[in-house]
């Protein structure tokens, strides 16, 4: 399992959106979705 898998699971298995993850986080609920699609590698 890669590191965008692992996020995505992770976040799923605690019932929390991207925006809500994003916000938690203190980035862009844009980041979260390309940490999970794998584009951002930073």
């Amino acid at each position: 399992m890669n590191i965008s898998d692992r996020i995505q699971a992770l976040r799923k298995s605690k019932g929390i959106s991207q925006e809500q993850l994003a916000d938690a986080v203190g980035v862009s609920r844009q980041a979260v979705s390309k940490w999970e699609s794998g584009v951002s590698r930073s």
